[in-house]
């Protein structure tokens, strides 16, 4: 199979019971997404499947054949200085799953994709923080990934 990993095509040979995340950590050697829960529910393995965001532990490598995936490592967004000037980050373990989630969250939000609290005015903190809830942080840095976000969308 072959996928194009932040922009560099990339051919594996897998079997179809490897995870995405493994065949991009441990086959190719990409680190940013990590292994947190392994089960879907933190986040921290997050990476953008044509610009859509998904969890890598939850999908199998051999699905993303001729797709393009993007990590942390293929990112240049001005979410990673917000996330720097707003100490959106404490520990980092689960930021690269952040800011590709954010990025991901704001392409859905701006194609118009609803949300639990899309009544809300337009994309303010509870619209984010509601968007943003798949992503974990045990260090608690969500004030300021919220504001991060908020920065970069100039609200």
């Amino acid at each position: 199979m072959r996928m194009k990993v932040n922009g560099s095509v990339e051919s594996l040979d897998v079997e179809p019971w490897v995870s995405l995340l493994d065949a991009l950590r441990d086959r190719l050697g990409v680190t940013g997404p990590k292994k947190g829960c392994d089960q879907g529910a933190c986040g921290a393995c997050t990476v953008l499947v044509d610009g859509m965001r998904i969890n890598a532990c939850l999908a199998l490598a051999v699905q993303y054949d001729g797709r393009e995936i993007t990590t942390i490592e293929g990112v240049a967004h001005p979410l990673q200085e917000a996330f720097v000037r707003h100490d959106g980050f404490q520990c980092g373990y689960c930021t690269p799953g952040q800011i590709c989630s954010a990025i991901g969250m704001l392409a859905e939000y701006e194609a118009g994709m609803p949300s639990a609290v899309t009544e809300s005015p337009g994309l303010d903190e509870a619209e984010i923080r509601e968007r943003m809830s798949g992503n974990l942080c045990r260090c608690g840095a969500y004030n300021g990934i919220v504001d991060a976000i908020m920065d970069v969308t100039g609200r």
